[in-house]
């Protein structure tokens, strides 16, 4: 051997003392000089639609709290806030640090994930992973031998911003879930009388039985002004005229109508939603007609 076997014993198939120091050095850096952060795996990551080839709706349930250290000292990356000819994107990018032991630890991964969120306090925002990366400069590359078999000290995240397409993000934890709820498009129903106080976050339903089981429509609660409109988001099926029922208060009102074209409320952007594109339909084609698109 050239090296010198009682000063470089850096053996592949174990980790030496040496190297846990290090890594008890960079743990502690972490802790001295990062940030507190959230990390959100995402749990629907093997569904796929066949059909249309793409994924199914993203879906995050949980979220672990980590330390995480900032590489960008002086700000985004990134081409920032772009105009393009489909409006304004944001396309921020961040580098992210994170121990291997600490992350194993706390999430049980073995690795970070592609396609995952963390969400940064700080600036109350989420970032979409990337890439992982661990084999650079960035990631110690085999500082005192360590780094075979995928065993680095560190992991290199790369991020961009997180552009919100209705993932379902409920993690229970408040911080961040509050966060996210007023990126959900909302529908507005016009409620007339009732009794008790819809609460924020709840379900509301309406059921044939007025048990939740066999709802037809249910939602979650994000404002409730009495007597006049409540909003809800995460829609399932069409509220109609008659009772709906808050699950956790027992709060019961009658529906007036559901509107489900109402102003829709995004991080980003104003979305078109379907009734402005039906108004827009109907002043080009005649659907009295039996075939509006063609003589036959």
């Amino acid at each position: 051997m050239a090296t010198n076997q009682y000063f470089n014993p850096f053996p592949a198939n174990q980790i030496t003392n040496e190297q846990l120091l290090v890594e008890d050095l960079v743990i502690e850096s972490m802790k001295i000089y990062g940030m507190d952060i959230f990390y959100l795996p995402r749990t629907s990551r093997d569904q796929v639609d066949f059909l249309f080839g793409e994924d199914t709706l993203k879906q995050y349930t949980s979220a672990h709290s980590i330390e995480m250290y900032l590489e960008n000292i002086n700000g985004m990356e990134g081409e920032g806030d772009y105009i393009s000819k489909f409006g304004l994107e944001i396309r921020d990018e961040v580098n992210y640090l994170v121990s291997r032991r600490r992350f194993v630890a706390t999430t049980g991964q073995s690795r970070p994930n592609e396609g995952d969120l963390i969400y940064v306090p700080l600036v109350d925002s989420f970032f979409e992973i990337t890439f992982v990366e661990h084999e650079n400069d960035q990631a110690m590359f085999y500082t005192l031998g360590r780094g075979r078999d995928a065993n680095v000290y560190v992991f290199a995240l790369k991020l961009k911003k997180f552009v919100f397409s209705n993932e379902v993000i409920a993690t229970g934890v408040a911080e961040v879930d509050n966060d996210i709820r007023d990126m959900y498009p909302r529908t507005t129903i016009t409620i007339t009388s009732g009794s008790g106080t819809f609460v924020a976050d709840e379900i509301i339903y309406q059921s044939s039985d007025g048990t939740l089981a066999n709802a037809t429509a249910q939602a979650l609660v994000h404002t409730f002004t009495q007597n006049t409109a409540l909003q809800v988001y995460r829609t399932q099926g069409t509220f109609g005229s008659g009772n709906v029922i808050g699950n956790t208060s027992s709060a019961q009102w009658i529906v007036n109508t559901a509107d489900d074209t109402a102003t829709m409320n995004t991080a980003f952007e104003d979305i078109v939603d379907n009734y402005r594109i039906e108004v827009g339909g109907d002043g080009i084609l005649d659907f009295s007609e039996t075939n509006p698109f063609g003589e036959a």
